[in-house]
């Protein structure tokens, strides 16, 4: 590992210094410490943003200063508290700007006084930043700044020149410097290893992808190509050595654990997709006449696992064919490794749970999400209900999100994806997955998968095939 990684990853690190060798070392501890920093040796026709994004993971940046001639520049941060952070970190990791070692200690000045009429584009570009840091709108003129708003917090990240091994912890590590990684997913694609990862916040991930995007995570290997990627929300099912979903640690590994092992079934799919989830996982499945169902028929109003028989429950649907519908479809299918038994209910209504019993996390009532799809009498959705069958009908796909990330997206469960179509308006598109079983089990997981801007993904069986 060399002089310019990103992180101490060796078995016995040798710690970098921010100034390259013990004498500069040296006078760097004998300056006192400043909120203002002075940054030495940038490459040539460095940008103001390039210099901002060093001191960002930090805190606010409230002034800057270039010396272009020199190939210098002082960064101002908001305290002097985020400012010794910053120079403790490069401290021990040298910093980079395009690829080449940069040099950081404290000024002697305690604050910038800068000429605005001198200093007028680089007041322009940190006014943009902190507008993008503050959540509101950044300047409307072009020939400042190439930072929109973040488009996602979800960034595709690339690595070249790949001599050793990144694992799942190692991009964690990183990435984390700059805000809380809820996710991760890494692939090989093209024969490229790959990630997505998903900030708490798309911020953060602008941040990240400001300081990192061409940085080598070893000594001249591992290069970091990062971009924003279409998908807003990472759909992860295992927690494993290829995803992590950090906000659930009780997901199963993949190798064979039992998906339903408590009282976190419901909780675990997103919200209508969940009664599908339930129903499916249970096994055994009682359908109420009156009522509800959800199981891989979106329509469901309630649904009810059974305190003392974790394998079965009811759900129910709006009425009796419905229910009729829902049985001569399901019943026998293959879900999670099980065969599904569906029969119809004695009991006309699921009853819902009395407030602070422990069987409120068994039952959820579906009667009043806005996801519904079957709540409009006569809708033209109840013409498209079909069997499962591995071809499965996408529609309301959100703009600019293509076949590479839908493919990925539905791959990701572990499933593969056969073929893949998109109608001419590309808000709609068919993907076949290698069986039946695959397609219901990404079916759960997927429909009404949030797509952001609004727009919550639609999946159903298509009589069709690719």
């Amino acid at each position: 590992i060399g002089s310019d990684e990103l992180n101490m990853y060796s078995s016995s690190p040798t710690p970098l210094t921010a100034n390259g060798s013990d004498s500069k070392k040296q006078r760097l501890e004998e300056s006192p410490p400043s909120r203002v920093l002075h940054i030495r040796k940038l490459p040539n026709e460095v940008s103001e943003t390039e210099v901002i994004a060093l001191g960002l993971p930090f805190g606010k940046v409230t002034n800057i200063l270039m010396l272009k001639g020199k190939n210098q520049a002082f960064l101002e941060l908001g305290t002097e508290e985020a400012a010794i952070t910053m120079v403790n970190y490069y401290t021990a990791v040298t910093p980079q700007v395009r690829n080449t070692p940069v040099f950081i200690q404290y000024s002697n000045h305690k604050e910038l006084k800068t000429d605005s009429a001198l200093n007028q584009r680089a007041q322009a570009v940190l006014q943009a930043v902190s507008a993008v840091q503050d959540g509101s709108s950044p300047s409307s003129d072009p020939g400042v700044l190439d930072l929109a708003p973040p488009p996602s917090p979800v960034l595709r990240i690339i690595i070249d020149n790949m001599f050793y091994p990144v694992t799942l912890d190692v991009l964690q590590q990183i990435f984390s410097k700059f805000g809380t990684v809820m996710k991760i997913i890494t692939f090989t694609k093209n024969n490229q290893f790959q990630a997505l990862l998903q900030f708490s916040d798309p911020v953060n991930a602008q941040q990240a992808k400001l300081s990192l995007d061409g940085q080598n995570i070893y000594n001249s290997c591992c290069t970091l190509r990062i971009d924003f990627s279409k998908l807003v929300n990472l759909n992860v099912k295992y927690n494993n050595d290829k995803s992590r979903d950090y906000t659930r640690p009780d997901l199963p590994t993949g190798d064979g654990e039992s998906v339903n092992k408590d009282h976190s079934l419901l909780g675990a799919i997103s919200p209508l997709s969940a009664a599908a989830a339930a129903a499916a996982a249970a096994g055994r499945v009682a359908l109420s006449g009156s009522g509800v169902s959800g199981v891989l028929l979106p329509y469901t109003e309630l649904v009810k696992i059974l305190y003392n028989k974790k394998d079965s429950a009811l759900i129910q649907l709006s009425d009796g064919n419905q229910a009729q519908l829902a049985m001569s479809h399901l019943n026998g299918q293959k879900v999670f490794g099980k065969v599904m038994r569906v029969t119809l209910s004695k009991h006309q209504t699921v009853a819902l749970p009395r407030e602070g019993l422990d069987d409120q996390l068994l039952t959820k009532d579906f009667s009043g999400s806005p996801l519904h799809r079957f709540k409009k009498p006569g809708s033209k959705n109840f013409q498209n209900i079909f069997p499962p069958s591995s071809t499965l009908h996408l529609s309301n796909v959100r703009d600019a999100v293509g076949e590479d990330d839908l493919r990925l997206l539905f791959s990701n469960g572990g499933g593969t994806v056969k073929a893949f179509k998109f109608f001419q308006d590309r808000k709609m598109a068919l993907i076949q997955m290698t069986s039946v079983e695959e397609a219901i089990q990404t079916l759960m997981e997927l429909h009404n998968y949030d797509m952001g801007g609004n727009h919550h993904l639609k999946v159903s069986f298509s009589k069709s095939t690719i």
